[in-house]
């Protein structure tokens, strides 16, 4: 995590819990890459949303690399085509 010396200039903003459903492999995949650039799941996706709104990508082309090994690791076939076809297994 960040240091305080590391956070001049930071924004300050507040902070909600939220219980968010998210699709298993995908979730894990999200934590490594967490794990990986030392910072908080939350933080990470507030980074990828934040990102999105602005049309850029979040991620440098070797964080990407990284990605893709990951996928493979945990098994996530998805891809952004499939966001609007997902279906909860009963």
């Amino acid at each position: 995590m960040k240091q305080p010396e590391e956070l001049e200039g930071a924004v300050e903003v507040e902070r909600v819990q939220t219980g968010v459903r998210i699709e298993k492999r995908l979730l894990k995949v999200l934590k490594a890459v967490a794990e990986l650039k030392d910072m908080s799941l939350g933080d990470l996706m507030e980074g990828i949303v934040l990102h999105a709104f602005e049309g850029k990508t979040a991620f440098s082309p070797q964080t990407l690399k990284d990605i893709e090994q990951l996928k493979t690791l945990y098994g996530m076939t998805l891809h952004a085509s499939d966001s609007h076809h997902l279906k909860e297994r009963k």
